[in-house]
C-alpha cells in the first residue's frame, strides 16, 4: 500500500542552504558543462564537413531550440508543482504531476514528429530570398538539402528529447540531482563519441555528413531518456510512477502549463528572435548566420552552468515557498545569483581576450573571423547582466509568477533585439548589428529588479522571518 505522506521532511526545508543549493546545482552544472562541450565538438566537427553544412545547422537551431523552449518550460510547470506539492505534503498531487508531466511530453513530440515529416524542408527555404538564389544558387540548394536532412531526423526522434528533459526533472524536483549528471553526462558523451563516427564514416560506417551529426544527437537523447526512466522508477523514493497517473487530468495539466506556459513562450521566443537574427544576418552574407550559430555554442558553455545553478535554485524556493520559509528562500536566492554573476565574468574575460582562438575551433575562414572576433567581444558585454537576469527570472517562476519572466523575455528579444538588429543593420553596417544584444540586456536587469521588487511586497514580505 502506497503512503500518502512523507515521514521525514525533503532536505529542502532543512539542510543549510549553501550546502544544499551546492549539492543540488554541482551535478548539474557539471552535467551541463558536458552539454556544452557536445554543442562545441559537435558543431567543430560538422565545420570540417563545410561552412555551408555549418550554417545549415545554424539555421536549423531555432527549431531544435523551440523543441528545447516547449521541453523545460512544460518541465518549469512539473518542478514547480511538484517540488510545491511535496512541500505542502500533499503526495497524490505530486504523483499525479509526474504522471501527466510524461504524458504532455509525449504528445509534444508527436507534433515535431508532423513538422520534421511535412515540412522541414519548407522551413529551409523560407530562409532564403528570390535575390539569393540568384546570386548563388548551388549554395542555397546546398544547405537546404543538409539543414533538411539535419532537421527531419531530429525532429521525428524528438521524443528522446521531451522525455529525457520530464524525466530529468521529475529528479530535480525531488532532490535527485547527482542521477541527472548521469542522464546528460552519458547522453552527451555518446553524442561525442559517434558524431565523428557518423559524420566522416569511421569504423566501417558510412560517411554520412551532417545526417550523421542528427543522429548521433538523437541517440545520444534516447539513452538519456532511457537512464531517466530507469532512475525514476528504480531510485526515486518520493514519486509513484504508475499508469493510474498517466490518465490525463485536467486540473494538473492546467496548473502545470499556469507556469510552464510563460516559460515556454518565454524560450520560445528565442527560437523566433534567432530566425529573426538569422533572416537579418543573410542581408549580409551567409558566413554573418555561421558566426551568430558559433556564437551560440561558445555562449553555451558559459551559460549552461547558470543554466545549471538555475535548475537546482528552482525546485530549492518552489518547496520553501510551499512550506512558508522566507529566509531559506531569500538566502538561496542572493548566493544564485552571487555565484552567477561571477561564472558570467569569467565567460566575459573569455570572449573579450580569446575570440580568434574560439573562432578557430570551427575552422573559421579568414572572412568568418573578421565577421566574427568583433561580434564576440561586442555581444559577450551583455554577460554583465545576463546571471543576474537568468535567477531573478527564475525565481518568478518558482514562485508561481512565470508572466513576469515572459513580460521580460518580450520586452529583451522581440521589443528591443530584433527591432534595434534590424536598424543598425541599416544604418550602420553588420559590425553595429550586435550591440543590438547588450542593449536588450540593460532593459532586461532593470525589469527584473522592479518585479522582483514587486513580487517580494505581494507574496515573501508578509512571511514569518
Amino acid at each position: 500500500m502506497q503512503q500518502t505522506t512523507q515521514p521525514t521532511e525533503n532536505k529542502m526545508g532543512t539542510m543549510p542552504t549553501g550546502r544544499l543549493l551546492v549539492s543540488m546545482s554541482l551535478p548539474m552544472i557539471i552535467s551541463m558543462l558536458v552539454q556544452a562541450l557536445y554543442n562545441i565538438v559537435d558543431s567543430a566537427f560538422v565545420s570540417r564537413v563545410s561552412e555551408d553544412a555549418l550554417t545549415a545547422v545554424s539555421l536549423a537551431f531555432p527549431i531544435q531550440n523551440l523543441m528545447i523552449a516547449i521541453a523545460a518550460g512544460t518541465g518549469v510547470g512539473i518542478n514547480s508543482l511538484l517540488s510545491r506539492s511535496l512541500g505542502e505534503k500533499k503526495q497524490k498531487a505530486a504523483d499525479r504531476a509526474a504522471g501527466n508531466g510524461i504524458l504532455l511530453g509525449l504528445f509534444s513530440a508527436l507534433i515535431f514528429v508532423i513538422f520534421g515529416v511535412f515540412f522541414s524542408e519548407t522551413y529551409f527555404r523560407i530562409q532564403f530570398s528570390a535575390k539569393d538564389f540568384e546570386e548563388n544558387a548551388a549554395q542555397c540548394e546546398a544547405i537546404i538539402s543538409m539543414g533538411t536532412d539535419y532537421l527531419k531526423i531530429c525532429c521525428i526522434f524528438s521524443f528522446g528529447i521531451f522525455l529525457q528533459i520530464v524525466t530529468e526533472r521529475l529528479l530535480q524536483a525531488t532532490g535527485m540531482t547527482l542521477y541527472t549528471m548521469f542522464t546528460q553526462g552519458i547522453g552527451a558523451i555518446l553524442n561525442i563519441i559517434l558524431d565523428p563516427i557518423l559524420i566522416f564514416g569511421y569504423l566501417g560506417m558510412p560517411k554520412l555528413g551532417v545526417a550523421g551529426a542528427a543522429i548521433a544527437t538523437v541517440f545520444g537523447q534516447i539513452i538519456a531518456m532511457l537512464l531517466g526512466f530507469v532512475f525514476n522508477i528504480m531510485k526515486n523514493k518520493e514519486l509513484h510512477l504508475g499508469l493510474s497517473y498517466l490518465r490525463p487530468h485536467a486540473r494538473t495539466i492546467g496548473v502545470i502549463y499556469s507556469v510552464g506556459l510563460p516559460s515556454i513562450i518565454m524560450q520560445s521566443i528565442s527560437s523566433v528572435m534567432t530566425l529573426g537574427m538569422n533572416k537579418i544576418l543573410l542581408m549580409f552574407s551567409p558566413t554573418a548566420v555561421s558566426v551568430f550559430g558559433v556564437y551560440f555554442k561558445l555562449q553555451s558553455f558559459i551559460f549552461m552552468p547558470v543554466f545549471g545553478l538555475n535548475n537546482g535554485m528552482i525546485p530549492i524556493i518552489a518547496y520553501n515557498y510551499g512550506a512558508r520559509k522566507k529566509q531559506r528562500i531569500l538566502a538561496t536566492t542572493r548566493l544564485s545569483v552571487f555565484i552567477a554573476i561571477g561564472i558570467m565574468t569569467a565567460g566575459l574575460m573569455v570572449f573579450q581576450l580569446l575570440p580568434r582562438q574560439l573562432l578557430a575551433i570551427f575552422e573559421a575562414s579568414e572572412d568568418m573571423i573578421k565577421i566574427g572576433v568583433p561580434a564576440l567581444r561586442i555581444i559577450s558585454l551583455s554577460f554583465l547582466f545576463a546571471g543576474y537576469c537568468i535567477i531573478i527570472t527564475s525565481v518568478f517562476q518558482a514562485l508561481g509568477n512565470g508572466v513576469y519572466s515572459l513580460i521580460i523575455s518580450v520586452a529583451r528579444q522581440l521589443v528591443v533585439i530584433l527591432p534595434a538588429a534590424y536598424l543598425f543593420a541599416k544604418l550602420f553596417g553588420l559590425d553595429a548589428v550586435w550591440f543590438a544584444l547588450p542593449l536588450a540586456e540593460l532593459v532586461s536587469v532593470t525589469l527584473s529588479t522592479l518585479f522582483l521588487r514587486r513580487i517580494y511586497r505581494e507574496k515573501l514580505s508578509q512571511m514569518p522571518e
